[in-house]
């Protein structure tokens, strides 16, 4: 592993040096894909330097034990070691984890969908629950959520909320959140205080670069209509909601969140890009699987990720057997820990595929 590490550092060389270059630095794409690149590299090269001087002072440590006739330096001396030791092993696993291959959509900004799924009202009045947890854990963690569409249910709540969630963070906090959620609770419509259990899905999609999706303009049908719901004064008075179709596959997407027409057909093309690029993923993992299926299922009860149990205030990742007896926490935005179990379980697979027993 140790071999090639010294190469990383003629290469955050070369690239500080193009982020020098005017021709990147007027390329708004390409310059922040050298400079995540950059970022990745420095972190790789800081923690090698970092390594290497631990192994030195262990090498010093080391010598001054073996020479020193002293018992209280000699016992200091080994005491160095000891935590040099701890220092170093801590240091290499954070290299490897460093060396681990990076998620090509890492740094990119995502659409978070989210829709109710079996439970008929409460199950939008749940999906709406998430919505607002994810909301309130992406302001604790720096990131924007802006809303593209909703649709709310009969009886509040949504029966599918779409939205834009952009920060640095963006993706490495939110891409393990994608599958069926499910809740244990009493409703406020039940009379006999039974629990009742319902599901929403949760979908993460990464929005593609343009040369990942491309959209043929004639595969596209375009309508344009008379917003409803809760707005300003040009609610229900312009047509400016869009409904963007992509004809070969029929998916739908529409937008009314903003006023102006033509910003909704923009917000509506990227979800359609990001939907489109979920689905070619998900043929290739499996092309028997319909196209969003790999991620959100069907919504049934036996497909779940994770489970929201309020009478408990419990909340149980079945993924990798997380259990916290915190829901209450968790529902109003505390989702780090969760996020941190996925992220360490995700990272401890990559290094077992990496090296075999």
């Amino acid at each position: 592993m140790f071999e090639r590490l010294n190469a990383y550092t003629t290469r955050l060389e070369a690239l500080d040096r193009q982020l020098m270059d005017p021709a990147i630095a007027s390329d708004g794409r390409r310059l922040r894909e050298v400079a995540q690149e950059a970022s990745h590299v420095r972190e790789i090269v800081e923690a090698w330097e970092t390594h290497k001087r631990f192994e030195g002072e262990l090498a010093g440590a080391k010598e001054m034990f073996s020479e020193e006739s002293d018992p209280e330096l000699r016992e200091l001396a080994r005491q160095e070691i000891e935590s040099l030791e701890a220092r170093i092993q801590q240091s290499t696993q954070t290299i490897r984890l460093l060396l681990l291959p990076r998620d090509p959509y890492e740094g990119r900004p995502l659409m978070l969908e989210i829709r109710a799924g079996t439970g008929g009202d409460e199950a939008a009045l749940f999906a709406a629950d998430l919505f607002r947890m994810y909301v309130r854990f992406g302001e604790l963690r720096g990131l924007r959520i802006d809303t593209i569409y909703a649709n709310p249910g009969n009886a509040g709540g949504y029966k599918e909320v779409v939205a834009e969630v952009t920060g640095a963070e963006a993706y490495n906090s939110m891409r393990f959140e994608g599958g069926v959620h499910k809740v244990q609770r009493v409703p406020a419509t039940e009379a006999q205080g039974r629990i009742h259990s319902s599901t929403a899905t949760v979908a993460v999609l990464p929005e593609p670069d343009e040369v990942e999706v491309k959209i043929d303009p004639k595969d596209l049908r375009i309508d344009t209509m008379r917003a409803g719901g809760p707005g300003g004064q040009s609610v229900n008075t312009t047509d400016s909601a869009v409904r963007v179709v992509h004809l070969p596959t029929g998916m739908q997407v529409l937008c009314q969140d903003e006023k102006s027409q033509h910003k909704n057909k923009d917000k509506a093309l990227r979800v359609l890009k990001a939907r489109l690029l979920e689905k070619e993923q998900a043929e290739q993992k499996a092309s028997e699987t319909a196209a969003r299926r790999s991620m959100v299922g069907s919504g049934d009860l036996a497909e779940k990720i994770r489970t929201y149990n309020f009478p408990q205030n419990r909340v149980t990742d079945h993924r990798i057997g997380l259990t916290l007896h915190k829901l209450d926490s968790v529902m109003n935005g505390d989702l780090q820990e969760v996020v941190d179990s996925l992220t360490t379980a995700w990272q401890a697979e990559q290094l077992a595929a990496q090296n075999p027993s």
